[in-house]
């Protein structure tokens, strides 16, 4: 069993940054892969950035905007999100599964409003 909190969020500028942090329970972390979503009013949740033991993956529309990492001592992850714009706006979820299955843990979700 995974328990997550994501923290971090918050109203930025267009063209701010916002570190969100998931921090993880539990004392194999570092054998979860970590990803984040994200969900916009009225839209699907998609997929933003994913990490396993040290490859990343990004959805198009963030990539070379945002960086996602991961501290295995601190049971943390981070999305680190720069060059923020109005369609980021949305509520931020981490999620971990274990490798080789689906996303079975989440978090609560964290609000980021990026006003123009």
């Amino acid at each position: 069993q995974v328990q997550l909190v994501e923290s971090g969020g918050g109203l930025v500028q267009a063209g701010g940054s916002l570190r969100l942090s998931c921090a993880a329970s539990g004392r194999t972390f570092s054998m979860y892969a970590m990803g984040w979503f994200r969900q916009a009013p009225g839209k699907e949740r998609e997929r933003v950035a994913e990490i396993g033991s040290s490859n990343t993956d990004y959805a198009d529309s963030v990539k070379g905007r945002f960086t996602i990492s991961r501290d295995n001592v601190k049971n943390t992850m981070y999305l680190q999100m720069n060059s923020l714009a109005p369609e980021d706006t949305a509520v931020y979820y981490c999620a971990a599964r274990q490798f080789g299955h689906s996303y079975a843990y989440w978090g609560q979700g964290t609000q980021v409003t990026v006003s123009s």
